[in-house]
C-alpha cells in the first residue's frame, strides 16, 4: 500500500467534515441554480428535452476549496452535455451536513426547484461518521429521503461512503452495507464508494487530505458519469 494511504483513507472515511467556517456561496445550494450553471455549457451542442438533476449532498458536492464552477455537479453537467445529453445539474451541496441535517432541508430543497428534477443524487454520510452517529441513524435518514422521492415519483441514486477499519468490524459492516441495502430496497442506482477512483491518490486531494482538487473532481466525474446517465429515467420524447 502506498505510504500514507492508511491515514488518507481514515480522513476520507470522515469526508466532508465541518471545518467550523460558515459555508460560502458555493456551499449554500438550497435554491434552484440550474439556469446559472447551464450557462457555463451553452456552447456545447445537446439534444432532446432538458434532463434536470438535483445533486444533494455535503462539501463533496458543494465545491469546498475549488468553487462552485469546479464542483462535482458543475463538472458532471459538462460531462453529460459533452455526451449530447441536455443536462441541467443543480448544486444542493452544503458543507458539514449530516444525513439528519440533509433530511431537515430535503423537502424544502425539492420544493424550491422551479420544476421537479428527473433525478436526485444523494451523497451524504461522511459527517455521520465524523460525529460517531450510528449506522442505523444514517440508514433511517437516507431511507426517509428515498421515501420522500418515492412519494413524489422522482428517481434517485446513491453515492455511498465507507467506514474506516478502526471503527470495528460490526460498525464497518453495518455502515458500508446500508447504501447497497437501500439501493436494492428502493430500486435505485448506486455508486458503492463515491471516492473509489481517487482515494489512493493523495495528489488529487487538497491540503486537508479530505476534499478533492479540481483534477480529483474531474476524475470522480469520469468514474461516475456513466452510472448517472444510466440512472436518468427514460426520456418522454
Amino acid at each position: 500500500m502506498r505510504k500514507g494511504i492508511g491515514c488518507i483513507f481514515l480522513s476520507l472515511a470522515l469526508v466532508a467534515c465541518d471545518t467550523g467556517a460558515a459555508p460560502d456561496e458555493a456551499d449554500a445550494g438550497t435554491g434552484d441554480p440550474i439556469a446559472e450553471e447551464a450557462a457555463l455549457d451553452d456552447a456545447i451542442p445537446v439534444m432532446g428535452e432538458e434532463r434536470r438533476i438535483l445533486a444533494f449532498g455535503d462539501s463533496l458536492f458543494a465545491g469546498y476549496g475549488v468553487g462552485k464552477e469546479a464542483s462535482y455537479p458543475a463538472i458532471l453537467q459538462s460531462a453529460l452535455r459533452a455526451k449530447g445529453i441536455n443536462a441541467a445539474v443543480a448544486n444542493a451541496g452544503v458543507s458539514g451536513d449530516t444525513t439528519a441535517a440533509g433530511l431537515q432541508r430535503f423537502a424544502f430543497t425539492l420544493d424550491a426547484q422551479s420544476e421537479a428534477p428527473d433525478l436526485v443524487i444523494i451523497e451524504l454520510g461522511g459527517n455521520d461518521l465524523l460525529r460517531g452517529l450510528s449506522p442505523e441513524q444514517t440508514r433511517d435518514n437516507i431511507k426517509a429521503m428515498l421515501e420522500e422521492l418515492k412519494s413524489r415519483n422522482i428517481d434517485a441514486m446513491l453515492m455511498g461512503m465507507r467506514a474506516p477499519p478502526n471503527y470495528g468490524p460490526e460498525f464497518q459492516a453495518a455502515f458500508d452495507g446500508l447504501y447497497g441495502d437501500l439501493a436494492e430496497q428502493y430500486g435505485v442506482d448506486l455508486v458503492p464508494f463515491f471516492l473509489e477512483s481517487i482515494y489512493q491518490s493523495p495528489e488529487l486531494f487538497q491540503d486537508d487530505r479530505i476534499h478533492p482538487t479540481e483534477e480529483g473532481i474531474e476524475q470522480l466525474v469520469e468514474a461516475t458519469v456513466a452510472t448517472v446517465e444510466a440512472a436518468l429515467p427514460a426520456s418522454e420524447s
